[in-house]
This record gives structure tokens, sequence and C-alpha cells, in this order.
């Protein structure tokens, strides 16, 4: 499905490089040489957006609202699969795969699995996720990525991916959770020096939140 999709997608970009070239080749003889590379770019380009990406961007985003509520309730199969008159996440993906609601449903098809308790197929949407845009976002995909590889047994790549964004997040929400949970991971593996600097930045660092309340007592259990 996923492949006859992209080869959908690839001929229709094709069709439109096309009509690029047409034009191009129409008007070839106003093109002063000089410039004649950077003019039929732009002209690709352009024509490119207009009659391919544009579309696709306002059809997406149509078909992504009603899988974003189904999230929101947490019926997290039709999120995925659809409700049987709207598409779900996974065919989000599979149609508009090159769009900006394309690349969030990789986020939300991640989260719906993680919330599912599958890991490891989690593992394989948050990391094909792109995380661009808005920075709160795509620092929390990083720490869902962080906490889905501890669930999938590797404590350490969770614990290093949770510590970078906390670091990358820097904020006094994202930031003493991810430093904690960073920090529990390593002291389970016994990286009592690790633990101990995620434990320590809370306290100095975020001393103010919620999560430095308590935090002592997990600086006690790594000395």
């Amino acid at each position: 499905m996923a492949k006859k999709n992209q080869a959908r997608q690839v001929n229709e970009i094709d069709q439109t490089v096309a009509v690029s070239r047409d034009f191009v080749e129409k008007h070839q003889k106003s093109i002063l040489w000089g410039g004649g590379c950077l003019v039929v770019l732009v002209i690709a380009v352009l024509l490119l957006h207009q009659f391919y990406f544009a579309p696709r961007e306002e059809k997406a985003a149509e078909a992504i609202s009603v899988a974003e509520s189904l999230f929101r309730a947490g019926e997290w199969d039709k999120a995925l699969n659809g409700d049987g008159e709207n598409a779900g996440f996974l065919e989000i993906i599979d149609s508009y795969g090159f769009t900006k609601s394309g690349n969030l449903a990789q986020l939300y098809a991640g989260l719906c699995y993680a919330h599912k308790g599958d890991a490891q197929t989690a593992i394989g949407y948050l990391e094909d996720y792109d995380a661009c845009g808005d920075e709160m976002v795509s620092n929390a995909a990083l720490g869902a990525l962080g906490n889905c590889y501890a669930e999938a047994g590797d404590n350490l790549k969770g614990a290093k991916t949770l510590e970078k964004a906390a670091k990358k997040a820097d904020n006094n929400t994202l930031s003493p959770m991810y430093y904690l949970q960073a920090g529990q991971l390593y002291a389970a593996e016994g990286e009592k020096e690790k633990a101990l600097e995620c434990f320590e930045t809370v306290k100095g660092k975020y001393a103010q939140t919620y999560t430095a309340q308590e935090i002592d007592k997990y600086i006690e259990s790594v000395k």
C-alpha cells in the first residue's frame, strides 16, 4: 500500500516537473543564457509548489484534523487506522508523506503505538518524524523517543536521548522531567555519576520547579 502511494506521488511529481520543462522549452528563446539556469529552477520550483505541494498540503491538513480529534479522545486504534469514514494517521503517512501533515502523522502514530504499549513500533515512527518547526513539539517528540527506547529495553540509549531532549528544551516544563527520567535510567544501569549529574542539574538549574521538590532523595540514592 505504502509503495503504491509513494509511486503515485513520484509519478505526480514527474508530471509537474514535465509541465515546468514544457513551459521552459516553449519560452526558451526569451531566456537569456547567463541567467537561464536560475530562471529554469525558479519556474520549476514555483510550478511544483503551486500545482503539487500546495493542494496536497491542504488535503493533508483536512485529513489529519479528524485523526487528531480521535487521538485527543484516546481512541488510539481509530486514530491510527481511521474510523471507517475518515483516514487515520497511517493512511495519511502513506498518501501525504511529503507534506507537513504527513510528517506530523509520523509523530502521532508513534505516540499512538506508545500508548498501546508497542514501544518497538513506536520507535520506528518517532525516528522517522522530522523534528522541525515548533521547538516544544520537537523536544517533546525526542523525549517520547527516549522513553520508548527505555520501554524497549535499552535504558542507556533512552537515558542519552532524554538527556539530549532536556538540554535542547532548556525550559522549566520539559527539562527537569527529562533530566529526572534520564537520571533514573542511568542509575538503573549502574551509571551513578551520570545519574547524579542529571539530578543535580534539576536541583541547581530548575530549583523552582515541581520536579526539584523531591530531587534530594534521588541525589542521595546514587551517592
